[in-house]
Order: C-alpha cells, then sequence, then structure tokens
C-alpha cells in the first residue's frame, strides 16, 4: 500500500498515512486533529536490479580509440 506524506499548516508536524493509490487525493488531519494540511512531493527512487546501466568494456566509441 502506497505511503503518502503530510505537513500540518497549523502546528507545522509531518507525518505519513498509508491508503490505496484511489485515496491518494483526499484529505488527511494530522495526529494532533487539524484539518488545515497539504500532501507533500516525495522522490522515489526504483530500481532495476542492476545497479549499472552502462556497458563495461569499450569506452565510448567501443574501444577503437582506447578511451576505455
Amino acid at each position: 500500500m502506497p505511503r503518502y506524506e503530510f505537513r500540518c499548516r497549523a502546528c507545522g508536524d509531518t507525518f505519513e498515512v498509508n491508503r490505496p493509490m484511489r485515496e491518494a487525493s483526499a484529505p488527511a488531519s494530522c495526529p494532533a486533529g487539524h484539518d488545515d494540511t497539504v500532501k507533500l512531493l516525495s522522490t522515489v527512487s526504483v530500481g532495476g536490479g542492476r545497479g549499472d546501466t552502462q556497458p563495461r568494456s569499450g569506452g565510448c566509441c567501443g574501444g577503437g580509440c582506447g578511451c576505455g
């Protein structure tokens, strides 16, 4: 289940809410009970399993110039 981060404008508290994606836009109350909250943008890094997608041999031009 996705986790969304919110900040309360009243008290400045930052908190997380786990909810289904279909409820991503729904408002959330802060743990102190304030309703004036805003959803924060998050950056997510998703890896494909291989740390490096660049070729290991051949350098920039296939190895013909000796740069790699």
